[in-house]
């Protein structure tokens, strides 16, 4: 493609997006406030800076992928707003509330940038891999601006509708995928205290109108379907912090809208006592470690 994008925010999941830029061959102007990201960063093929403005200078598109909304209103306000090129594509792929998307889109468009916000849905593995799913709002103009920069990270890049459906689609997402993941783990601990071999209720349950991504996927058991956290000790994957920091997005917004979510009430409460025991770094279908007690 030959585009020069600036890519804030080299995480986890950062690191993994911005390598699979330079291997589809666009170069990646890289910062962020870890210097160990920064070598990874410098490792994989990209441009590494100590400064926003020296990794903005001249790009055609700038990638965000950071924690929160609060750091993503104050980068943008801060440096992006100050030191981006003029009309240069803004792609948000940070998960965020969607008020905090819709705002810094309108002030996108008032200072002259197009602006999608595309969050993440495939955990480290796919960042890594290349295969995440992109779930974008904004224009169509800018959607279609964003796509190829987008399909270079995923497999899948789905416009989801106006500013902030991003976030929707990925709160209503990875809230169905937590009240999922609770009732797989309970389950398999049900099948486990009622005598069945564990494999066999896998065998039988996968091909079953019980069937999900958590069961298939993602199996909370180890030993147990393809090889998932729960064979490494529930290290890696998709930590319980940031499921819990999606529900409590989901909790949010069912309350400004008024959406009745007991399932996803009840995934909260349970994620939130599961976090605040310690475990928060664990992969969120250790949950399971709770419903086997």
């Amino acid at each position: 493609m030959g585009k020069r994008i600036a890519f804030i925010g080299l995480g986890n999941m950062g690191s993994g997006m911005a390598a699979n830029l330079v291997a589809k061959g666009l170069k990646v102007e890289a910062f962020d406030l870890d210097a160990a990201a920064l070598g990874r960063a410098k490792l994989a093929g990209c441009s590494t800076h100590t400064s926003i403005n020296a990794a903005l200078n001249g790009v055609d598109a700038i990638v965000t992928m950071l924690p929160d909304g609060k750091i993503v209103r104050s980068v943008f306000q801060n440096d992006v707003f100050k030191w981006a090129p003029a009309g240069v594509l803004l792609i948000d792929c940070s998960t965020i509330d969607v008020g905090t998307a819709r705002e810094m889109i309108a002030l996108s468009a008032q200072k002259g940038h197009p602006m999608v916000d595309a969050p993440v849905s495939g955990g480290i593995a796919a960042a890594n891999a290349g295969t995440l799913t992109f779930m974008v709002g904004g224009t169509a103009a800018a959607f279609a601006a964003a796509q190829p920069i987008l399909a270079a990270m995923g497999t899948a890049v789905i416009h989801a509708g106006g500013a902030g459906a991003g976030q929707a689609a990925k709160i209503c997402n990875n809230m169905l995928l937590g009240a999922t993941m609770v009732a797989t783990g309970e389950a398999f601990a049900m099948a486990e205290k009622l005598g069945l071999d564990l494999q066999t209720f896998y065998d039988i349950s996968s091909k079953a109108s019980g069937q999900s991504w958590s069961m298939t996927s993602y199996c909370p058991v180890p030993g147990v379907g393809p090889k998932t956290p729960a064979d490494n000790d529930y290290q890696g994957g998709f930590a319980t912090a940031l499921m819990l920091k999606d529900l409590r997005l989901a909790m949010a917004a069912a309350a400004e809208t008024g959406a009745d979510v007991p399932m996803g009430r009840r995934a909260a409460e349970l994620y939130e006592a599961f976090a605040s025991a310690g475990n928060a770094g664990l992969d969120f279908s250790a949950i399971i470690k709770t419903l086997r007690k």
